[in-house]
């Protein structure tokens, strides 16, 4: 048999070219990898940070055994979880119960997407966004309510319950605040989280929507501690019935799902407190860079990509230390306080606030 040459220069660039789509399909994970194993380091440092700092409160001793200052006992007790018997209810709806916690997971997971820790130093960088994100928050709720519900415990299913009304009272106020920060970026056919980041950066410290924006800024800083179940809003979690709530049935690395649920939640939380009234990677004030003296410009690129994301974490780290403060400050709401908040004064104000900056937005045209 005689193979002509053509034939084998055709064979040989078709295998080649299947290989190099196979490496830039390996090449396309590296990033997804990257931020998932971001994301774990930073759940661990919230949840090593959440001790020292009760502890401090509380005038008590921390995490000190577990790795030096108590740095892998979260570890230790994420480890614990995964090796623990994994316990399902007889009566209860299994395939409900095994998917409640995954629903929970996925969907604030899939809210990093959008969250630009740099100047677009973003895995997507989409013109909805802000919309993209409150839309994927929704669907943690049913997760929880299925958790709840496929338990076949009647505490279960109302801790399922009070979360499901929790997140849709506080969800609104929410959505209003952020529309009020979009709007001016709505103008120009975008409501991307960067463009929202570069609208704040033209004034530097002063041009932060937190000064333009405080009602909104107090109605979505309440909204999110009750979107994350904090302290005085972690009616899900009744201890006053000596349960757990949605998550009673639940052992193993399934109840270590929904504690992780609860911290990545926080961590989503104060990243977009960040993006959308703080600045975001903005330095805020003045610097001269060492290398630029030097006329070194790709050690330029990588030391502000670099400073992007420290200040942008040095933010979100601010707003954890005054929910983490705020959890050994203030007592614990009833279930009817918590709807009357979110119903009859958060909701007309952010509402209010909304058509403010609407109607400004307008005469300013």
């Amino acid at each position: 048999m005689i193979i002509d040459r053509v034939e084998v220069e055709t064979i040989n660039s078709f295998s080649k070219s299947e290989l190099l789509k196979e490496v830039y399909g390996l090449i396309w994970i590296l990033p997804i990898l990257t931020l998932l194993l971001g994301i774990t380091i930073e759940v661990l440092v919230i949840v090593w940070l959440e001790r020292e700092i009760s502890a401090s409160i509380q005038q008590r001793i921390g995490p000190e055994y577990a790795g030096p200052l108590g740095l892998l006992q979260a570890i230790a007790d994420g480890t614990k979880l995964l090796f623990k018997e994994d316990i399902l209810p007889s009566r209860g709806d299994i395939p409900l119960f095994s998917i409640g916690p995954s629903i929970a997971v996925i969907s604030i997971l899939l809210s990093f997407l959008v969250i630009p820790l740099g100047y677009h130093f973003v895995l997507a960088d989409l013109s909805i966004g802000v919309f993209l994100w409150i839309a994927i928050s929704s669907i943690a709720p049913i997760g929880l309510l299925m958790a709840g519900y496929s338990s076949n415990n009647k505490y279960s299913f109302l801790g399922g319950l009070r979360a499901a009304a929790q997140s849709i009272s506080y969800e609104i106020p929410l959505t209003f605040c952020v529309l009020a920060i979009s709007l001016r970026v709505i103008l120009s056919n975008s409501s991307s989280t960067v463009d929202i980041v570069e609208a704040q950066s033209k004034y530097g410290f002063f041009g932060w929507n937190l000064w333009r924006q405080p009602i909104g800024f107090l109605v979505f800083l309440i909204s999110s501690l009750a979107e994350c179940e904090r302290l005085p809003f972690d009616l899900p979690e009744a201890e006053e019935e000596l349960v757990a709530g949605y998550q009673t049935e639940y052992s193993g690395i399934k109840y270590g799902l929904f504690y992780l649920v609860s911290y990545l939640n926080l961590l989503v939380s104060s990243l977009f407190v960040t993006v959308l009234y703080l600045g975001g990677w903005n330095f805020s004030i003045p610097y001269i860079s060492f290398f630029g003296f030097f006329q070194m410009n790709k050690m330029v690129g990588i030391l502000e990509m670099t400073m992007g994301i420290f200040i942008t974490l040095t933010k979100a780290y601010l707003f954890l230390f005054i929910s983490i403060t705020i959890r050994w400050t203030l007592p614990r709401m009833r279930m009817d306080q918590l709807l009357n908040l979110g119903w009859k004064f958060l909701l007309p104000i952010s509402l209010g606030n909304l058509l403010l900056t609407t109607s400004s937005q307008l005469v300013s045209l």
